[in-house]
C-alpha cells in the first residue's frame, strides 16, 4: 500500500490501514521534511509565536505502526499500468493499491505571500511586527484568520474582499455579519465590494480607484487541488481529481482523498465536492484506506467546518448554500445559531459565539443533516426548546 501524501488525510489513512488490520508494507511519501504536522495552527498559534509546530503523530508512532515514511522527497510520476510510482530522489515504488492524498495549493498573487504550510508561516510571521501595515486579500477563512492573528499582534491591518461580503461561499450572510463587526471592532479596516487592480511596492491599488499603504501583503484568495501527478498519469479530474463515492479514480487500484479530490455526496443530490476541511480530511482518509481493503461503501459524511477569529468560533455544517429557507436562534449567552432548510429538510446548521459556545448544538444539527431530518422550524429558532429531542424523531424514508 502506497500512499502520496503526508498531511491530515494521507498520514491518516496509513495509520486505518493498519487500524483495518492490513499487515503488508505500507509507504507514506511526504514532499515536506520531518514528520506530518498539523495545519490550522499555522494561521492562529504558528503566526502568532504561541506555539510552533503540533505533529500529527509523534514519529514513533508511525514506525510502531510500521510505517515507512519517506519525508522531503517529492513523487515525480505515476504509471498506473505499471504500478509505479518515480520519486525526485531516482527511486521507483512499486504498489497494489496507491492512494493521492496530495492536498492543494493556494492559489498565487504575485508580489504576496500565502500561508498553506509551516514555512510559508514563518516567512510571514517574521513580518508581523507591531505597528507593520498588513494588507490581507481575501475575506475567507484563512484571510480573516491572518488579519485577526495580525491585529492581535499589534499591526494595522486591511481585508480587502471583492465579494459584496466576507466568507460569502461557505457562511451565511448573517454570521458572517457578525464576524465583520467583530473585525472592525478589533480596528481592522475592512473593504468589501473592491478588488485588487495591481500591487505595486508598498501599495495595493483597488479597481475602485483608492489606494492601501502596505508593508507586506498577504493572499487568501483559494485554493487549486493538487492534480499534476494524476493528469500526467491520464486519470480523469475536474476541479480536483474525480472519485466516486469509495474513493476511486479512473485508474484501476488508484484512490484519491482530502482536498485534492472531486466526489459525489448523496446527502445533496450526489453534487460533486470539494472540501478543504481538516474533518474531511481525516475522514475521507479512513474511507478511502478501507475501501483500499476491499470495504467500499459511499462516502456520506456531513461537510464540517470551522475558524476561530479573535474570541469568536465559527462552525459550519452542511452546505448553506443548498437552504432555500432559513431559521434564526438568538441565545441568552449572545451566540448565534441558523438552520438551513430545503423542501422542509434540515440541510445546514451553522453557529457563532465566544470559544465554543456553539459547538454541542452544531454537533446536534450535523447529526439530523446525517438523518435527513424535517425539523419543526419553531423548535429550531426557540433557544429554550433543547436540541437533542429532535433527534429521536424518526427519520424520513430516503
Amino acid at each position: 500500500m502506497l500512499v502520496v501524501g503526508a498531511g491530515e488525510c494521507g498520514t491518516r489513512a496509513a495509520l486505518a490501514l493498519r487500524e483495518e488490520g492490513y499487515a503488508g508494507p505500507v509507504t507514506l511519501v511526504g514532499g515536506e521534511p520531518g514528520t506530518p504536522y498539523e495545519r490550522p495552527p499555522l494561521s492562529k498559534a504558528v503566526l502568532s509565536g504561541a506555539a510552533d509546530l503540533t505533529p500529527l503523530c509523534p514519529a514513533e508512532r508511525l514506525a510502531e505502526a510500521g510505517v515507512t515514511h519517506l519525508a522531503g522527497v517529492a513523487a515525480t510520476a505515476l504509471d498506473v499500468t505499471a504500478h509505479t510510482l518515480a520519486l525526485a530522489d531516482g527511486r521507483v515504488l512499486g504498489y497494489d493499491r496507491l492512494l493521492l492524498a496530495t492536498g492543494a495549493r493556494a492559489r498565487p498573487l504575485p508580489g504576496a505571500l500565502v500561508l498553506r504550510n509551516h514555512a510559508d508561516a514563518v516567512a510571514l510571521r517574521e513580518r508581523l511586527v507591531p505597528g507593520a501595515r498588513v494588507g490581507v486579500v481575501g475575506g475567507g477563512f484563512i484571510g480573516l484568520e491572518v488579519a485577526a492573528t495580525a491585529a492581535g499582534l499589534g499591526c494595522a491591518v486591511t481585508v480587502v474582499e471583492a465579494a459584496p461580503r466576507l466568507m460569502a461561499r461557505a457562511v451565511p450572510e448573517r454570521l458572517a455579519a457578525r464576524a465583520a463587526a467583530r473585525h472592525v471592532e478589533a480596528g481592522i479596516d475592512v473593504r468589501c465590494g473592491t478588488a485588487v487592480a495591481r500591487l505595486e511596492p508598498g501599495r495595493i491599488v483597488l479597481t475602485d480607484g483608492r489606494v492601501v499603504e502596505v508593508d507586506v501583503v498577504v493572499a487568501g484568495i483559494g485554493s487549486a487541488p493538487e492534480t499534476a501527478l494524476a493528469e500526467a498519469a491520464g486519470i480523469a479530474v475536474g476541479n480536483g481529481i474525480l472519485v466516486d463515492g469509495a474513493m476511486a479514480t479512473s485508474a484501476p487500484d488508484v484512490f484519491a482523498a482530502g482536498d485534492c479530490c472531486s466526489f459525489p455526496h448523496p446527502l445533496y443530490g450526489d453534487r460533486r465536492l470539494r472540501l478543504e476541511s481538516w474533518r474531511a480530511a481525516q475522514e475521507q482518509g479512513v474511507h478511502a484506506a478501507r475501501a483500499m481493503l476491499g470495504t467500499p461503501g459511499p462516502y456520506a459524511a456531513v461537510p464540517w467546518f470551522w475558524s476561530d477569529q479573535h474570541d469568536l468560533s465559527l462552525q459550519v455544517a452542511g452546505l448553506s448554500g443548498a437552504a432555500t429557507e432559513e431559521v434564526v436562534r438568538l441565545r441568552p449567552d449572545g451566540a448565534e445559531l441558523w438552520f438551513g432548510l430545503d423542501a422542509g429538510r434540515l440541510v445546514a446548521v451553522a453557529g457563532i459565539g465566544a470559544g465554543t459556545a456553539v459547538a454541542r448544538d452544531v454537533r446536534i444539527g450535523e447529526m439530523l443533516i446525517a438523518r435527513r431530518a424535517t425539523p419543526d422550524p419553531a423548535a429550531l429558532t426557540d433557544p429554550a426548546a433543547a436540541l437533542k429531542p429532535l433527534l429521536r424523531a424518526p427519520s424520513p424514508v430516503g
